[in-house]
């Protein structure tokens, strides 16, 4: 019995891997491939221009967010991410707020127009707080 359930934690361990490194599928919506640089650019992104309003851990609670409002999307809120499309997080990410019906607080990023991969992975780490 024990050796079966370090079977499981190790194949489960394997598969986490290759998810995160973007194997096992295409890796993005609609056939968007994301590169392993796809996401350290986006990491790096969301920590230099994301994380100062949206948190950290995207929770809306950056350092910038105490003087907003309306404040940042949490992203860990449940209900917000059942009924948000991947197309919407990805429009807001290069068009902004305004484009989705949301608040011009969230300034677009027109320079991610040209990185689908990218914006991709930004939005798979949007969807990643949803899942914290």
């Amino acid at each position: 019995m024990l050796k079966r359930i370090r079977t499981l934690c190790v194949l489960a361990g394997a598969a986490t891997l290759l998810l995160a490194a973007g194997c096992g599928g295409n890796g993005g919506e609609g056939g968007t491939k994301i590169s392993a640089a796809d996401r350290k650019e986006a990491h790096d992104i969301f920590q230099t221009r994301c994380a100062t309003c949206h948190g950290q851990f995207g929770r809306g609670d950056g350092p910038g967010a105490a003087a907003l409002n309306p404040k940042p999307q949490n992203y860990a809120d449940t209900a917000w991410q059942a009924k948000v499309t991947d197309a919407e997080i990805e429009k807001a990410i290069v068009y902004g707020g305004t484009a989705v019906g949301r608040s011009a607080q969230m300034v677009p990023n027109p320079d991610l127009a040209d990185k689908p991969g990218v914006v991709a992975a930004l939005r798979e780490m949007v969807r990643s707080f949803g899942r914290l």
